[in-house]
């Protein structure tokens, strides 16, 4: 409870601190855990051809605190973030409201829109095998393969309890229940080549040093450092991978999602709803798709010519409000398995 109110307290204070031109009548503002790099193109696009105006304040932790403190005086329009689970969030802070939009529902598929209208998805990325162009010869594997004896030592991994992992797991529940599950994450245990650390794009620098063959990564990491030009390492780590879509026994590979929820309060809600259909448009989806290196949520949509080089994605239909229903259990899952103590545990 303590740490709770001191969160309040905190957010709170920033709210009183934060002041100024993003609060002009008409302007829609936005609240973000994306950088603001990854997102301004597509709202200069939005400015470009609506004359509206948008402002964006970037936070790294305390979004959905922040909101709570600044009430029903807050001046925040919409929120944009990335993961199912930063979404439902959102949701269960009750910071945002539902939005029932002929046109946004016409756009985006309903596997990746909230039932109730709460948030919606923007663009989506694939979870994905990160695999040595030169240890490993497999063109194709699926998710349940990974827990095969003949990866063991030779897998690598961010955190069981990130966000993009639990995902990852939660739609492995959905798909074979938790005791199947259960034992797939002790072969996953059971191959890691160390414990569990870094980001995703640390697991390919890890696959280049020869510390393990294969890793779990997101696919927009990988056009981020093969177009990395101002860091020679991380390009070479994204050169020295190719990139592996697993599958479930559908034959569909599990997405997760950046997305958009219309702030509860919202003080421009006629033109936060004019972004929210912007973004939702087959153009605004390629340009924010293109910037970030991930796929338009449309699936006639075409990426860009990076994201096609890595392949193929069939994506997994499985709801994602189905998905963020299970991560609960897939962290419990996490911690009971012991994933994140390492291999030797």
């Amino acid at each position: 409870m303590s740490e709770r109110r001191n969160c309040a307290v905190v957010a709170l204070a920033m709210a009183t601190l934060f002041t100024g031109a993003a609060y002009a009548d008409g302007t829609v503002n936005i609240y973000t855990y994306r950088q603001p790099e990854l997102i301004q193109p597509v709202l200069d696009a939005f400015t470009a051809k609506t004359g509206i105006q948008t402002e964006v304040l970037f936070l790294d932790k305390g979004l959905e605190e922040r909101v709570q403190a600044e009430g029903q005086n807050s001046p925040v329009d919409v929120i944009m973030t990335v993961d199912i689970s930063r979404l439902t969030k959102a949701k269960e802070a009750g910071i945002t409201q539902a939005l029932d939009d002929e046109t946004v529902n016409a756009e985006i598929p309903a596997e990746y829109r909230d039932p109730e209208g709460n948030w919606f998805g923007l663009t989506r990325r694939a979870r994905v095998i990160y695999a040595s162009k030169d240890r490993v010869k497999d063109t194709a594997l699926t998710y349940a393969e990974l827990a095969d004896p003949k990866w063991k030592g030779k897998l690598c991994m961010r955190s069981g309890q990130h966000d993009y992992n639990l995902a990852l797991f939660s739609a492995a529940i959905a798909h074979w229940g938790p005791e199947k599950t259960e034992e797939w994450m002790k072969g996953l245990k059971a191959n890691l080549g160390h414990k569990p650390d870094g980001a995703d794009r640390t697991q390919a620098g890890a696959i280049l040093a020869g510390e393990c063959d294969i890793a779990l990564g997101n696919t927009y990491y990988v056009g981020l450092m093969r177009a990395n030009d101002k860091d020679p390492k991380e390009k070479e780590w994204g050169n020295a991978i190719n990139v592996i879509f697993p599958t479930f026994e559908n034959g569909l590979t599990h997405v997760n999602i950046s997305g958009i929820a219309l702030a509860k309060y919202a003080p421009n809600r006629d033109n936060a709803v004019k972004l929210i259909q912007f973004l939702a448009s087959d153009n605004a989806q390629q340009i924010y798709a293109e910037k970030n290196f991930e796929y338009p949520v449309e699936p006639g949509l075409e990426p860009s010519a990076m994201v096609k080089s890595f392949g193929t994605l069939n994506a997994d239909t499985l709801s994602l409000a189905e998905v963020a229903s299970r991560r609960k259990q897939a962290s419990e899952m996490v911690d009971r398995v012991g994933l994140d103590d390492g291999p030797s545990s």
